[in-house]
Parts: C-alpha cells; structure tokens; sequence
C-alpha cells in the first residue's frame, strides 16, 4: 500500500576526500541524517554540497529526491545489505510517488519550500563508492528506480514529516519512468522519445539522450 506523500528523511553533507582504487575522490555522497528545520536555499540544502558540479548540483539538480518504495525492490536484490534511508545518496527519502507516479515538471509543495521536477537522476561512479560495489553502478542504472531531482522554485524550509502536497504539472506527461525508459530500451519507440524531447526535461539529460542516440546510430 503506498504512503501518502511526504518526506520521511532529510540528508545532507559537506564534499569530502574518500579512498577509492588507490586515489582520493571528492564526493558529498555520504550523507547523513539531520533533524529539525532545514533552509532551502536555490542551489541546495544547508549542510548539503556536490563536489562535481559539472554533473551533481546547479539549478536543475538542487535537491535529489528517493522515493522510499523503491528501496523494497533493492532489499529484495541486495538481501545482504541494510540499506537504510539515504543509502543511494539523497537529500530525500520521500513515500508517496515514484517513477511511474512523478512526471517532468510536476510541482510539489514541501513545508514553506516549493519544488518542482525536473529529471530522474543518472548515476556515477560515486554510488558505486557509496555502496562499495562498482557493479552497483551498471544495477542502479538497469532499474530505472533513478530517483528525481528538483529545482527549487521558492526558497523556505523543510523537516521530516512534513507532507508533500502534488500542485500539479506542466501537462505532457512525461513520466520519470519515461525518461528513464528512453535510456535503458534499445528498442524504445520513436513517439516516446520525441515526447521526452518536447517535454521539460532538464537541458542537460536531453543533451546526454541525443548523445546516446547518436552513438546508437554509428
């Protein structure tokens, strides 16, 4: 049975230096619990940072959401871990919407903050640090459970607990599954993809989907 909306866990963390195959990597992908009020700021959380910002952060990558569904699915393909909220690195554990529920440019009220949705999120190398298992990286992307990212539209401030109120969309449609679908599907088809194309998916996901076509092609 599905929960209603809201945001169950709030993480944030600083970039920090983190071992990995014999090097140092700056990731902000460890990120722990916080309680209480937290400010919404137009780039990010208080206490939150990205380290890459070439790939993670910026305008349309303020806030990284997960819906708490999913994480049955991965206790059921990784029985031996305990992945507790915040295990993939987001900002939010949110119940209520997932991939086929949330679509591109649904707005969402979130205590005074609002949000609104902007692409499901591409994983890097640094989950894979996170979990400690690169092949994690290659299993995450196959899912299609990407998890979103929101823009913030108005600054204010968020807790855990507080309910996510839907203030609805931009009409097209455009599921994060989608997206997603758009990626992981060979055979995907071309109506989609032009729907994806004409939606507003953020600039930077369609570039990496014209590319990825591209490749396809040659």
């Amino acid at each position: 049975m599905t929960q209603a909306p809201a945001v169950l866990r709030i993480c944030v963390s600083k970039a920090k230096n983190v071992e990995w195959n014999g090097g140092l990597v700056a990731t902000g992908i460890f990120k722990l619990p916080v309680e209480g009020k937290v400010k919404v700021r137009r780039l990010n959380l208080d206490g939150d940072e990205q380290a890459d910002l070439t790939v993670h952060g910026g305008r349309d990558k303020a806030v990284y959401a997960y819906p708490s569904e999913h994480y049955g699915y991965w206790k059921q393909e990784l029985p031996e871990r305990d992945l507790e909220w915040g295990s993939f690195g987001e900002n939010l554990t949110t119940s209520g919407f997932d991939q086929t529920s949330l679509c591109i440019g649904d707005k969402l009220q979130i205590g005074t903050a609002q949000f609104v949705v902007t692409q499901p999120r591409m994983p890097c190398f640094k989950l894979g640090i996170r979990l400690a298992d690169p092949g994690m990286v290659r299993r995450f992307f196959r899912s299609g459970k990407w998890g979103y990212y929101l823009a913030v539209l108005e600054e204010g401030e968020i807790g855990a607990g507080d309910q996510i109120t839907h203030l609805g969309g931009d009409g097209n449609g455009v599921t994060l599954a989608d997206v997603s679908q758009c990626f992981t599907d060979p055979s995907v088809d071309a109506a989609l993809l032009a729907k994806v194309f004409d939606s507003n998916l953020a600039m930077q996901m369609k570039e990496h989907l014209e590319y990825q076509i591209a490749r396809k092609k040659q």
